[in-house]
């Protein structure tokens, strides 16, 4: 390996049509690289909110109870490498760029048995090589979050002792089908024969759909209470994080057979989720949230009094076009007192590996919290529009918050914005 590779440099540079859907890439890849997704034992993560969640907090659990774990995320929020995460820890600078290169090598190898023009993609390849980096480290379990949908999804080449069901909600609706059946049916082609399938909380018509995938694979079905217990304290803030965290539990439980309550609360009392709710700054309080679609708005603004204490908070907010942003925005407008509207910047959403992916310009939402009786304005640079945010709400003794889009967050709060703030 050649100390030069620069990891980020290298995955920027491929295909940004990271969600282009087919296995045979992946197959090609993960066969050139030795099967490392074969190294560990894993549990798969799908679903439309939550998966990021679910992840890391059964990740947290394994450890708990003595099972080496890493986990495979996405997407991120400012570098390529936190979509690794090595036995509760971002994994070391070091052993990302070993993996990338690696995987880069194998990438440079397979795509010459690839038609002309076909190549492996960006989501691919940080895929694969979070297989590389997680097998290197020698973990005896990863959870492997999917990027979009399951069945044609990169991640899903991996033999799977357990896949979870987060929630189905109508996004991503032109790649994965118009209806919830459709949506899920694609999420739950995941699961593997005589393997188990973990679900939370599901609509009467997605229960049956899944119950009935779980019997044609032979797989056992678990559904996972809506919430731990009185007697769990969770330190991840929000009734939807207590839903995830028995989701988690109960994956957790069923890939080891048992779990010690003492390290489950550890665990609760513990682990933090970046971009969920997450408190990044004082005087005034300012929240990061990755909510990106109208069910993750409406947990979002259900939790957001328990954070608050009820102060007014006022909003930067970027959403994607191909998002609902109506939706959105009516399901957070009861939480809100004013929202500057923001726009997500070209060159982050360049490597998202989003194909087509665009910014819903500030002016539109500024339209849309009109139509809403919602105060609003326009700053279209998303640290100027979070640093407007949080100027109005220290003059009002309120909370600032960043929401509507992953890409924004990275944008809008940086480490270098965070040097700028008071914490």
């Amino acid at each position: 390996m050649t100390s030069s590779f620069d990891a980020e440099r290298y995955l920027n540079s491929l295909q940004p049509l990271g969600w282009r859907f087919g296995l045979e890439r992946m197959h090609r890849l993960t066969s050139v690289l030795g099967m490392p997704q074969h190294r560990f034992a894993s549990i798969h993560v799908v679903g439309t909110n939550g998966k990021s969640s679910v992840a890391q907090m059964i990740a947290a659990l394994l450890e708990a109870h003595g099972v080496s774990a890493g986990a495979c995320l996405s997407p991120h929020l400012v570098r390529w490498s936190e979509r690794v995460r090595v036995r509760g820890q971002e994994i070391e600078p070091g052993a990302f760029e070993a993996a990338v290169e690696r995987t880069a090598q194998g990438a440079e190898v397979a795509n010459r048995a690839l038609e002309e023009g076909d190549a492996v993609t960006q989501f691919e390849a940080a895929t694969a090589a979070a297989f590389v980096a997680l097998a290197a480290a020698g973990v005896s379990a990863g959870v492997i979050e999917a990027g979009l949908g399951g069945r044609l999804d990169a991640t899903n080449v991996i033999p799977s002792r357990v896949s979870v069901l987060t929630s189905v909600g109508l996004d991503h609706t032109e790649w994965l089908g118009e209806t919830e059946a459709e949506i899920a049916g694609e999420k739950l082609a995941v699961l593997r024969d005589h393997s188990v399938l973990v679900t939370g909380a599901l609509s009467d018509e997605v229960d049956a759909l899944a119950a009935d995938t779980a019997r044609q694979r032979g797989a056992l079905h678990v559904r996972a209470p809506l919430d731990p217990g009185p007697e769990i304290a969770l330190r991840a803030p929000g009734a939807f994080q207590r839903r995830n965290f028995a989701l988690a539990a109960a994956a957790a439980e069923t890939f080891l057979g048992s779990l010690e309550s003492d390290a489950v609360r550890q665990v609760a009392a513990s682990v933090t989720i970046p971009g969920r709710l997450e408190v990044v700054a004082r005087e005034p309080m300012t929240i990061l949230d990755v909510a990106h679609n109208p069910d993750g708005a409406a947990a979002l603004a259900e939790a957001l009094p328990g954070v608050t204490g009820g102060k007014p908070v006022f909003a930067c907010v970027g959403i994607l076009a191909d998002k609902d942003a109506e939706a959105m925005l009516r399901a957070l407008t009861p939480a809100l007192e004013h929202v500057v509207c923001t726009e997500l910047p070209a060159a982050r959403l360049r490597a998202s590996g989003r194909p087509g992916a665009r910014s819903r310009p500030a002016a539109e939402l500024a339209e849309i919290c009109s139509r809403l009786d919602l105060a609003a304005e326009i700053v279209a640079e998303p640290a100027a529009a979070l640093a407007r945010a949080r100027e109005l709400a220290a003059a009002r003794d309120g909370v600032a918050l960043a929401a509507g889009s992953h890409y924004l967050l990275g944008a809008a709060w940086t480490r270098k914005h965070a040097q700028s703030f008071s914490r």
